[in-house]
């Protein structure tokens, strides 16, 4: 199993709705909107790197209102 952070840029006045639907997806564990230089912050798993990969561009980039992610997988030393 893999997990993730993804940053998430918005267009203005959108963070909230995205995180809303963000939430929405499986495999996401959490979506929040928050301030900062990134406007929602995921927590995501994934049974390995690929599935995370198509998540993220399959369904969370498609996301209205997203403009830019930033996907930030944990890693455990």
């Amino acid at each position: 199993m893999v997990a993730a952070y993804i940053l998430i840029l918005t267009e203005v006045g959108k963070a909230a709705k995205v995180a809303e639907e963000i939430a929405q997806i499986e495999g996401v564990e959490a979506a929040e909107d928050v301030t900062g230089p990134y406007d929602v912050i995921v927590r995501a798993h994934a049974a390995d790197v690929d599935e995370l990969g198509r998540m993220v561009v399959a369904r969370i980039q498609a996301v209205d209102g997203i403009d830019r992610t930033l996907t930030c997988p944990i890693v455990r030393l």
